[in-house]
């Protein structure tokens, strides 16, 4: 019995250091509602400068005007010919449309002000789309000299829009992970233009010829004045042979402005990558006598800092 109580004694003995450090320990940061875990990365915030690229499809709209007239007016200036048929009016260049690949790269800086996002971006866009359009007419008429003068024209009128880019306002709200966002600004491209004109302009004296023809002795027939040939048949105009064409030509490269504006989404996939799709509409001025706008469709991705 002593035994059995002096072994009782000696547990508990050692056993109370144990037990009052036990009472010292804190387990609190085991206890699951004092834990706060770190917060990951907002994928709403927007502001910072990005980097990207983009590639899509371009349809381009060229327009022509009048630019077939001044070379024509110019050949048959100060005569009958452009006098009695205003041949420089005659020709027209029709509206073409051209689609093909574009692609790029931009790059901007966001301001954000609780969900209302404002910046400026830059842009870049190479394309390479050439739009082509001619024509070709012929007109006679007699004039009140009574001389019949005639004009054979062609035209040839190419708009070559190598490459653009823009600087635009944005502005987006922000939903979450996504930003739909407008645009606006300004465009400047690069365009190649060439015309090519002939003209081939010819007259001669229907009335003297016709005279000439009413007389019974050819030895009376007198001469039968003419122009813009390079064989003339006295006894058969209709068959004689007209001389070469004014032919003018003409290639220029020509850096044109116009604006820019669009609209489009932004996903933060992470808080630094960013995925977007985009449409863009580009305006340029007319440029002696080329008109010009683009619609892109286009999809891009970029990174934040």
């Amino acid at each position: 019995m002593r035994f059995v109580t002096l072994g009782i004694l000696v547990g508990l003995g050692l056993g109370a250091p144990v037990a009052a450090q036990a009472a010292d320990l804190d387990f609190g940061v085991l206890r699951g509602g004092d834990y706060e875990p770190a917060a990951a990365p907002s994928l709403d915030t927007w502001e910072g400068i990005y980097v990207g690229g983009h590639g899509g499809w371009s349809s381009a709209s060229f327009g022509f005007g009048d630019v077939f007239r001044d070379p024509v007016a110019q050949a048959l200036r100060a005569t009958a010919i452009e006098a009695t048929l205003g041949a420089s009016t005659l020709m027209h260049a029709r509206d073409v449309r051209r689609d093909g690949a574009s692609f790029g790269a931009f790059a901007g800086v966001n301001y954000q002000f609780d969900d209302t996002i404002v910046g400026v971006e830059l842009d870049y866009t190479h394309l390479g789309l050439t739009g082509r359009s001619s024509d070709a007419i012929g007109r006679f008429a007699t004039d009140s000299r009574g001389y019949l003068v005639g004009a054979n024209l062609t035209g040839d009128a190419a708009t070559q829009i190598q490459d653009y880019a823009t600087i635009r306002a944005r502005f987006g709200y922000s939903t979450g992970g996504f930003m739909p966002f407008v645009t606006g600004g300004f465009a400047i491209g690069r365009a190649q233009i060439a015309q090519t004109v002939a003209v081939q302009g010819y007259e001669y004296d229907q009335t003297t010829y016709r005279a000439n023809q009413a007389l019974g002795d050819p030895s009376q027939r007198v001469y039968v004045n003419n122009s813009g040939y390079a064989t003339f048949l006295q006894n058969d105009p209709g068959n004689s042979m007209l001389a070469a064409p004014d032919v003018t030509r003409r290639t220029k490269e020509k850096i044109v402005g116009g604006i820019a504006a669009g609209a489009g989404i932004e996903y933060a996939i992470t808080p630094n990558l960013i995925l977007r799709a985009e449409y863009q509409y580009v305006l340029f001025n007319d440029f002696d006598g080329h008109k010009m706008n683009l619609n892109t469709v286009r999809g891009g991705a970029a990174v934040k800092f």
